[in-house]
């Protein structure tokens, strides 16, 4: 489950097909999350473009499903989509697999030509530096924009070659690492920043993996550094180890990375192809970071064939030992269309898509019956968040947002129950 921090982040993909889209047709931008309102009537419309994730997926089918029956030509694209893409297609005129910007041209075309096709799958995938700037006018339009974050979204690179058999960036993006010419990057931020009227902005990056080609990020991080930012981001630990991108990334602005943990049982790694992550480098990976003052968001994921009580417990120790700053758990969750969907497809419990989200209970794992094994998830996840536990992970560090999230958290997981997850 997730507190309701009364704030959303910026779409940045959305915001960047609304960039393409705005060049050639006239864009309204909606937001659901925002509290922006779907019209019933869809007559004012040409085309109707839903972006969908698996937990969203019933949604966006039941509004294309709507479009259509009004006789608008009806867009899917994201995640879900293209991860189900047979399922998609049965409630769209077209939907794009991937990336929207490698097939724009073709489909802008086919959408004036009125010759939509089923799907638009790109033969190859476009460089980055052919991506247009995101224009965030759009998202600024609603009169609920003040419930997002205030942290601007901004992307480096796309793709990760790392293969986790549970994710569904390969497929999105995939295994190709690409990137942005630097400049570019740098670019982007200073707009940002004179849009605004100030240098101290704090950006999101968005990137599944920016870190993995270590000499454009070490350089990347020498040109932030003079920008007098602060930037957050998702990152892989096998590039921590190494004290230079620590000291790098302290420099330009770091005040939290993203760091996937996942499991504390080297066997469990190893089943979902995680080969990233080495037990032996974690204790160093969150020192080089707590050293600098960068916080960590730590990820972990329960439900593996592998995990014991003896997991839950390990993962408490790790979490309490090296002070990890902001603890998220979540429950292993197939997704469609991933190699791990398909191996765990005969035990799943459902195909409700509403609950595909990682905070519920998908399958038992081989190891633990469901009852005792959400009794660990939910016990593991209070003590954590305790007040005791709180004050030891977090002292010494700077009163911040990092603070702020640990007490709603020691408010939400007093009323944890097993039965939520079901």
């Amino acid at each position: 489950m997730m507190v309701d921090s009364r704030r959303v982040s910026m779409p940045l993909n959305l915001v960047m097909v609304a960039t393409l889209a705005g060049e050639v047709f006239d864009v309204d931008f909606i937001d659901e999350r925002l509290g922006d309102t779907i019209p019933e009537d869809f007559s004012r419309y040409d085309v109707v473009a839903l972006t969908s994730r698996t937990l969203n997926a019933t949604r966006a089918y039941a509004i294309a499903d709507k479009a259509k029956a009004q006789g608008r030509a009806v867009l899917l694209g994201g995640v879900h989509p293209t991860m189900s893409l047979d399922e998609a297609c049965r409630h769209a005129t077209s939907v794009v697999y991937g990336e929207i910007e490698s097939v724009w041209p073709e489909l802008s075309r086919d959408i004036l030509a009125g010759r939509m096709q089923p799907v638009y799958r790109a033969d190859a995938l476009r460089p980055m530096n052919a991506m247009a700037r995101p224009d965030f006018t759009y998202v600024l339009q609603s009169r609920n924009s003040r419930r997002y974050s205030n942290r601007i979204p901004v992307l480096a690179t796309k793709g990760c070659p790392v293969g986790c058999n549970f994710c569904t960036t390969p497929t999105i993006y995939g295994k190709n690492y690409r990137y942005r010419d630097i400049e570019l990057v740098l670019d982007e931020i200073r707009y940002h920043q004179d849009r605004l009227g100030r240098g101290s902005l704090h950006f999101s990056f968005m990137d599944d993996n920016i870190s993995f080609r270590p000499v454009y990020f070490k350089e990347l991080l020498s040109h932030m550094g003079r920008l007098a930012i602060r930037w957050n981001a998702n990152i892989s630990m096998n590039f921590l180890h190494d004290p230079e991108i620590a000291e790098l990334a302290a420099w330009s602005g770091c005040d939290l990375m993203s760091i996937g943990f996942e499991s504390l049982n080297p066997e469990t790694l190893k089943s979902v192809h995680k080969g990233s992550n080495r037990l032996e480098d974690y204790s160093a990976v969150v020192d080089n970071l707590h050293a600098r003052g960068i916080a960590i968001q730590g990820y972990f994921m329960f439900g593996f064939d592998n995990d014991s009580a003896e997991s839950f417990q390990l993962t408490y120790d790790f979490i309490m030992e090296n002070w990890i700053d902001f603890p998220v758990f979540s429950l292993v969750t197939p997704f469609p269309g991933t190699p791990y969907f398909e191996e765990m497809k005969p035990r799943l419990r459902h195909m409700d898509w509403d609950k595909y989200d990682t905070y519920h209970y998908m399958f038992e794992p081989k190891g633990l019956g469901s009852r005792q094994f959400l009794d660990h998830f939910v016990k593991v996840q209070k003590e954590v968040y305790k007040g005791r536990a709180i004050a030891r992970r977090m002292k010494g560090k700077r009163l911040n947002w990092v603070w702020l999230a640990n007490l709603q958290m020691n408010r939400f997981t007093r009323s944890l129950k097993p039965s939520i997850y079901l």
